[in-house]
């Protein structure tokens, strides 16, 4: 209930129904054209296409992902399937903090509930997936983060944290506060 997938969530953020205005014009237009000269094929620039898209609007919308599909000559419907194939895509408007903790079998061993359960606490999220009241900050948990031996790991939008302990969760908040 209430979780990313949810349609309460993405209601949240009126950016979710309004109409698509390009993303790629100006200076991300110009790092999209440069990064094609990079590949043999456009269809291999979709996944920085789509990093760019969702760095400049926090997400990638249906109009990003045909936007991208045009400008890469792919259809729509692949676009999507990689978008929803990959978690690191929001295909909704997210909390500006976004908050990803590793809980999978090696840091759940290591205390990531206990990390998950102390972010909810101090961001006042109290929920997977749903904003805090004052929309800074949502947390979720992610299957692997790729760091075993630092456990517990968090991402705080393209910050990686190791080591993360419930006990040092409020000192890493108070630096995007």
């Amino acid at each position: 209930m209430g979780g990313l997938e949810s349609p309460d969530y993405a209601s949240h953020d009126s950016g979710a129904h309004e109409p698509h205005t390009p993303v790629f014009t100006g200076a991300a237009k110009r790092e999209l054209d440069e990064l094609i000269t990079r590949y043999p094929k456009k269809m291999a620039a979709l996944l920085p296409a789509l990093w760019i898209v969702q760095r400049e609007r926090g997400w990638v919308s249906d109009g990003g992902m045909a936007e991208v599909a045009e400008l890469l000559e792919l259809t729509p419907a692949y676009v999507k399937g990689v978008v929803t194939f990959y978690t690191m895509y929001h295909q909704h408007p997210v909390a500006k903090y976004f908050i990803q903790v590793c809980t999978t079998s090696p840091c759940g061993i290591c205390g990531a509930d206990d990390v998950v359960k102390s972010l909810l606490r101090h961001t006042n999220t109290g929920e997977l997936g749903v904003p805090s009241p004052d929309g800074k900050f949502a947390v979720i948990e992610v299957e692997c983060l790729g760091a075993c031996g630092f456990a517990t790991p968090i991402m705080i939008n393209e910050e990686f944290i190791e080591s993360v302990t419930p006990e040092n969760v409020p000192a890493i908040l108070a630096r995007f506060a």
